[in-house]
């Protein structure tokens, strides 16, 4: 993505925006049925990501794949994308604002926040777990509720609630239909638990 941004930066000007725009996902694009771009828009950044973010997004993509597996980050990641995406369309479709209709909208934000929110189930459970929840959320209600917010605000809330979401079905799985038990994170703590009760049932 930040080979594809920089390849972007060395196009003129009117080509970018129109490659931009192609892969937006925005009311006009996905009001013409041009649903593919629930895809393309999660892979193309507007511009370089700042070093800081970048590492974030590495870091956070990462240990998710350490705790989950990659598989499931990368569905958790494409479904968070999509579905705050359509929710977002979804406020936006009746708007006759043409710039918002036709905004550039494109980043890995939304998948991002999916992703975070549902890591927070691999935190210890109890108040570490809750706290951080309810730190992420108010962190993202406060762009929501200023003056200057937009709907890439609302995008971002929305996507963070739906990883919350999925991690508070996360915690209900009973531990070995979890995907934490399967990652290393977690792989010796349930032999400790689990392994013992299954020898005891057997020799009874």
């Amino acid at each position: 993505m930040q080979l594809g941004a920089h390849a972007l930066d060395r196009l003129g000007p009117e080509r970018r925006d129109r490659v931009l725009r192609g892969c937006s996902t925005n009311v006009d694009n996905l009001a013409t049925g041009r649903w593919e771009t629930l895809l393309s828009s999660a892979f193309v950044v507007e511009e370089p990501m700042p070093l800081p973010y970048a590492l974030l997004l590495a870091a956070v993509l990462g240990y998710a794949e350490y705790a989950y597996g990659a598989w499931w980050t990368a569905a958790a990641f494409l479904f968070g994308h999509a579905a705050a995406t359509l929710l977002v369309y979804g406020a936006l479709r009746g708007t006759t604002d043409k710039e918002t209709r036709r905004a550039v909208d494109v980043g890995t934000s939304y998948g991002f926040n999916t992703v975070l929110g549902a890591l927070t189930s691999a935190l210890p459970r109890g108040t570490v777990r809750n706290t951080a929840r309810v730190g992420l959320l108010a962190l993202a209600v406060r762009p929501v509720l200023s003056r200057d917010r937009t709907f890439t605000d609302a995008g971002h809330l929305a996507a963070l609630g739906l990883g919350i979401g999925l991690s508070l079905a996360l915690d209900r799985l009973p531990l070995d239909r979890s995907p934490l038990a399967r990652s290393p994170l977690h792989r010796f703590p349930l032999d400790r638990h689990v392994g013992p009760a299954r020898r005891n049932l057997a020799l009874a």
